[in-house]
């Protein structure tokens, strides 16, 4: 199987960079979304109703299986003999960086029914802080791999 893996490597690790970016990409608009949301459309209403089934497409047709594809992929390179020297700091740090993105894409696919039932208690500047979450992980993530300190 690890033999496998060496060959295919570069199929791999281009599936796992395209799946990282429509990832990334829904991580980054679905905060905005819900900010327009909470802010212009209500909880009720036409606008109500197009933001909800814009945020659910978004989470169920191209977040979760973005993350899906990116864990699975991810963990193939892991398998990838001779790829990650876990004496060194970077595979921790990157690690650490995406089960974080993944609690923060969780708790965004728990926000689509909340803002859809009304019931966010989240307002549409701190939608916009929170929305700097996945480009901070990103940031890490990237130097982890690319520096790997």
């Amino acid at each position: 199987m690890f033999d496998l893996l060496s060959y295919a490597y570069p199929w791999i690790k281009a599936l796992h960079i395209v799946s990282v970016i429509s990832w990334m990409a829904a991580l980054f608009y679905l905060p905005r979304l819900f900010v327009h949301h909470v802010e212009q459309a209500g909880a009720s209403g036409p606008m109500h109703d197009t933001f909800s089934m814009m945020e659910y497409k978004l989470a169920q047709v191209i977040m979760r299986p973005a993350m899906m594809a990116t864990w699975l992929f991810g963990l193939a390179l892991v398998l990838t003999p001779g790829l990650v020297d876990w004496t060194m700091i970077w595979p921790w740090t990157k690690g650490a960086s995406v089960i974080a993105m993944t609690i923060f894409h969780v708790w965004l696919k728990k926000q689509v029914e909340t803002v859809k039932q009304g019931e966010s208690r989240v307002t549409g500047r701190q939608f916009r802080l929170l929305n700097e979450v996945p480009t901070l992980l990103m940031i890490v993530i990237v130097f982890s791999v690319v520096v790997k300190f």
